[in-house]
């Protein structure tokens, strides 16, 4: 989950009602709303594989375009698979994609509870697939990116979920904050969650990215940003943060020309240079240089909203357990059951 969308706040009941056990069928789900049953003990959920080649190869794995899958599949009208998988086999292939399995157990069970309480707040008995296995939701693969340390993780913390009262917590999480994290309201927008308002993080400091230096053409600026300099005129003559929020992330960026210059917002500079360039909005320095550049200065990886992945590596080498770190990174939460 690196980039990810953030969702609504749900009720609790609702969401364990849509991750009831269900049937699988052939052609996608049933008429009506309800979440269909089945004899399974176990909750599932539908994610969808997509196009491909499907083969049962016993009652409880199946191979898809020749990786092999947990649970069974159905295909949809469209001849898209969907993989029924029980919730916790789900996460022994989520846990490792998404973190590093060879990090200290409290941060893998960390993520592990996060992973697992994202899951309740998407399914959805209303869709023919409640996730897509890609970072758009959470990153999974099938029994090949398992491990024996995140297999661990997901069955220490099995079933325990994040809450905040009596609803689910909302759930998101990057790879590194840059020393603060983001509040979801200044991330997304909305009205935002008292235990998703940001906090000083103090331990991701040993990640790669932690700081980052970045040099792009100005004629790749001008390419990216060409419609919104156009109705300046002029030439592009500085690019500099104009307006930043609490976590010191930029949520302005002013673009200088002859003519006068334009403001863009921050989210929208990122994306126009690439979010693996600009590699969060934790700029420190932004400025163009005689050498035909834009030079950018930061920290940080992703959003930054919620779950700081590298802090929660270091706060586990510091001595932190799962729920230290789930507490540190979402303040008033609890874990409870699902």
């Amino acid at each position: 989950m690196r980039r990810r969308s953030f969702l609504a706040a749900t009720a609790a009941a609702s969401l364990l009602a849509s991750v009831a056990p269900r049937r699988v069928f052939a052609q996608g789900m049933p008429s009506g709303d309800a979440d269909p049953a089945m004899s399974s003990p176990e909750a599932s959920l539908r994610v969808l594989l997509g196009e491909g080649q499907a083969e049962a190869i016993g009652n409880d794995a199946f191979l898809f375009n020749g990786n092999r899958y947990r649970g069974s599949f159905s295909v949809l009208a469209d001849g898209r698979v969907v993989n029924d998988v029980p919730l916790e086999a789900y996460l022994y292939s989520v846990v490792p994609l998404e973190m590093s399995p060879g990090w200290p157990s409290a941060a893998l069970q960390a993520q592990a509870i996060c992973a697992r309480t994202y899951v309740l707040q998407r399914s959805n008995p209303r869709r023919d697939y409640d996730l897509v296995p890609s970072e758009a939701d959470q990153v999974y693969g099938g029994t090949r990116s398992e491990s024996d340390a995140a297999r661990a993780a997901v069955d220490a913390t099995a079933g325990r979920v994040l809450r905040y009262g009596s609803a689910f917590a909302q759930i998101a999480y990057s790879a590194c904050c840059g020393g603060h994290t983001e509040a979801s309201s200044a991330a997304w927008g909305g009205a935002g969650f008292p235990y998703l308002e940001g906090v000083v993080c103090p331990y991701c400091d040993e990640s790669p990215n932690y700081r980052w230096t970045a040099d792009v053409p100005v004629d790749e600026v001008e390419q990216a940003f060409g419609a919104a300099l156009a109705a300046t005129g002029g030439t592009l003559r500085n690019v500099r943060v104009a307006a930043q929020d609490a976590s010191g992330r930029a949520t302005a960026v002013q673009l200088a020309t002859d003519g006068g210059g334009t403001v863009i917002r921050g989210s929208a500079f990122r994306s126009g240079l690439g979010n693996r360039v600009i590699k969060s909005l934790r700029i420190y320095q932004l400025a163009m240089t005689g050498a035909g550049t834009l030079h950018a200065e930061g920290g940080g990886l992703g959003h930054g909203v919620g779950l700081c992945q590298w802090g929660a590596r270091g706060y586990a080498s510091r001595g932190g357990s799962a729920a230290d770190i789930v507490g540190f990174y979402f303040p008033g939460t609890v874990i409870g059951n699902a």
